[in-house]
Order: structure tokens, then sequence, then C-alpha cells
């Protein structure tokens, strides 16, 4: 590549160390698209004749095919994909082939070679987010009524049902896919035409090249064009916090399937069993899943950590931005899919929720919201029914069955109407509140909109 300036030739280590053919090859088709286009735009600036131009697509697309079927014969002297597929092409046409790179640096090659691949992974991710949402539907679905306890600090607070904790994480997934869609925009930019910093003499009509490539238009500064990697760090985030709510999502699950909860039963085609313990059936997929969250973290960090201090413009450590986009690109896949499948499968054991739900001291707010209706202030409604729920706790009465009047005047008669949990739902109509018809109204607005 740059021989006529080196007497030497790179070091074996050297090459070993520098090379990214290894991981960076599955852009084939990114670079060879990006290649068309720029030769495309080389005729129209006189660089090369039709008949060249014909010539050169022929063997992009034929190099193009044999990396698909597996016969492409990579090459670690070569280092990326970019030099593999020039090299190829001309040895394959000949003359025309080292016209390619005319106008052309690897530096806005590859930044153009990666955003054509964030954008269709982009909206392949998306794809899958929308495919959970739908699993994550259907069992609201069928479970907008199935009461169960609503948590916090993992102790039970307030009655809910399955459909709307699992609406929540629709919300959650949702909002992952409005920031990947606000990402792409950022992404959709073409820096061809950049050179290695400072453009070409040669102007080649960068407009015509975006266009073709589907970019929504041409970045305006050439050294940020080739240098910043903002957009593989804005994917990067965008990717690691679905896997949060992914892990949260897990989490419960684990929590659900557990005998001490036993809310949900997993299918055996999505757990593993033990080695020692034969009883044992292990939520694996959910385990891993958090775990596999750290790595989507840690791919984050890897890039902000090689990105920051570089001075403008290139540095090769650029290159280590690849494999943590491709890890997690990765993982993040197979992670929506095989989630899906599980989410899909599950059964959710109603009996064993609506056990856990008929608690009493669940509706301990709602007896406080008994007593401020009868006009007590809120702050002594909530140490009135403190002393309530002390005294059932230290009887080993169930609240609901106390004669509260016995704790306080302000307790009428009918207080203990409160323990109703169907009644107790139906009351909480207000927006974003569980109610069945507001779950069974979001299931269906949802349902529409996916």
């Amino acid at each position: 590549m740059w021989k006529g300036r080196f007497a030497k030739a790179t070091a074996d280590l050297v090459q070993q160390y520098g090379e990214s053919i290894s991981y960076d090859w599955r852009m084939y088709h990114h670079d060879i698209a990006g290649s068309i286009a720029h030769a495309r735009a080389q005729v129209k600036a006189g660089i090369l004749t039709e008949d060249e131009f014909s010539t050169i697509e022929q063997g992009l697309r034929e190099i193009e095919k044999e990396i698909a079927s597996g016969g492409f014969d990579f090459s670690i002297e070569l280092e990326d994909i970019h030099m593999n597929i020039e090299s190829a092409l001309t040895k394959k046409i000949g003359a025309a082939g080292a016209k390619l790179h005319t106008a052309r640096s690897r530096n806005d090659q590859v930044a153009t070679d990666t955003r054509l691949y964030c954008r269709e992974e982009i909206d392949y991710i998306i794809t899958h987010l929308t495919e959970l949402q739908g699993a994550l539907l259907e069992q609201a679905k069928k479970h907008a009524s199935t009461i169960i306890p609503g948590y916090t600090h993992l102790q039970r607070g307030q009655p809910v049902t399955v459909g709307h904790h699992l609406l929540a994480y629709v919300e959650m997934l949702d909002r992952d896919k409005s920031r990947l869609t606000d990402c792409r925009i950022r992404v959709n930019v073409c820096p061809l035409g950049s050179g290695a910093l400072a453009g070409s003499t040669i102007n080649l009509d960068r407009e015509q090249i975006a266009q073709e490539l589907g970019f929504d238009r041409v970045t305006t500064n050439s050294m940020d064009a080739i240098s910043d990697r903002d957009y593989i760090a804005e994917f990067l985030f965008a990717m690691a916090l679905v896997g949060t709510h992914l892990s949260r999502l897990s989490e419960d699950l684990i929590l659900w399937c557990s005998s001490e909860f036993g809310f949900v039963t997993l299918s055996d085609a999505h757990t593993t069993g033990s080695s020692l313990m034969p009883q044992k059936k292990n939520p694996d997929v959910c385990e891993l899943t958090r775990g596999k969250t750290g790595r989507l973290y840690g791919n984050l960090v890897a890039l902000l950590t090689a990105a920051k201090g570089l001075p403008l413009t290139y540095n090769r450590d650029l290159q280590e931005d690849k494999e943590p986009l491709f890890d997690s690109i990765d993982t993040l896949k197979l992670a929506l899919r095989v989630n899906t499948e599980m989410i899909a499968t599950m059964q959710i054991n109603v009996e064993t929720c609506e056990t856990a739900a008929s608690d009493p001291l669940l509706l301990a707010t709602d007896l406080a919201d008994y007593l401020v209706k009868n006009g007590v202030p809120f702050r002594q409604a909530h140490e009135l029914v403190g002393q309530a729920v002390a005294a059932s706790v230290e009887s080993g009465t169930p609240l609901d069955q106390l004669d509260l009047t016995k704790i306080s005047e302000h307790y009428g008669a009918d207080a203990n109407k409160v323990f109703s949990l169907q009644t107790a739902l139906a009351a909480r109509t207000n927006s974003g509140a569980p109610c069945v018809k507001n779950v069974t109204a979001e299931i269906a607005r949802w349902q529409e909109s996916l």
C-alpha cells in the first residue's frame, strides 16, 4: 500500500497487531456499495470512462458474491476489508481497479462503511424490539386482570395486574426504539468525499454519492467527518440502555419463577437443569441477559476511553471502535430474539399470583384514603393506619379482620369494605393507573400502533 515510501516490509507482529480483517470483513457489502457509488461519481468527474465503471462494478459484484459464498481468500497483509477488496479488484480487472481509490482515503471510506453498517443494524434491532413488545403484549392481554402485588424495595406495596406490570416494559422498549430512531438520524450522514482529512483537489459530487447510498445529507466538516465516532458511541449507549431494561425484566422473572414467588413457570426450552441437583430448573436465559448487559456497558466504556483525548484528525486508536460495536450488536440481537421466545412461551400461575395479592396489607394505602375521604388529614390518616397495621402484626389478626373502630373513632363501621381487590383496582381510573379498563385500553392501543 505504501511501498513507495518504505524500504522494508511491515513486520509480521505489526501486521498481526494492526489487522482488522478478522472482524471488519462483515462490512464487505457496505464497502462495495460505497465503492460503486464512489466510482459512479468518478465517471461524472471525468476520472473514469463508462466502460471502466462498468468493469469496476461488475468486478465488485463478483467479489461480493465470492465473499458471501465463503470463497474469498482474505489476507492479513492487506489489513482490512477495504484493501482486501481493492487488491482483489485490481487483480481481477487490471488498471481500472487501480483508479478506484482516486479522491478517496481509507479514512472516509471506513467512516462511510461503518455508518452504513450501523444504519442497517439499527433497523434490525428496532424490528427485534417490536417483536419483543408483541410477546409482552400477548402475555399482558391474557393477564390484564390477573392481580399481583406491586413492589417497592422488594416489599409488597399495592395491587396491580400482571398486564399492567408487563406494559411497563413495553413502554421502556418503545423509548429504546425512539432513541435508536433518533440516533439513526445522526448516523445517516455521508462522510465520503472528506478524504484523509482535507478532502481532495478532485471534487466529486458528494450529494450524488449520498443520494445513491441512501444518506440524508453529507457531512459539512472534513476533519470531523473522518475523526469522530460519536454516532457509534450514541448507538452503543442506546444498546446499553436496552440491556438495562432487559436486565430489569430478567430480574423480575428470576424472582417470579423462584419457589418463593412462584408467579411464573418458564418453558423447559428456555431453562436448564443442574449437573448435581435433579430437581433444579434454572432461569439461565434471564441470568445470561443480566450478565451480557455488562458486556454492553463495557463496550460503550471501551469506545469512550479509546476516543478521549485524541487530537484531530484520524488516529489508529479509532480502529478500536469496531470490535465493541460488532460485539454489542451481536449480543443485543441474540438477547432480544431469545427473550422474545421465552416471554411468548412462559406461563403465568394465576392462582399463585392472586394468593400473593390477597394479603390485606396491600390495601393499607386504600384504608388511609378512606380516612381522608372522611375528613382526616393524610398524615394523621397515615399514622392511624400504621397503628392498625401494628395491631394486626402484633395480634396475628389479618388487617381486614380487625375491629378498626377500637383503634380510632375515625374508622366507621364500613371501613372494612375497603379490603376488596377488585374494588381497589377499579377505583384507580386515572390515566396510567392499573384498573383493568385502563390496562385493556392500553393493550389495544399498543397492538394497533406496533
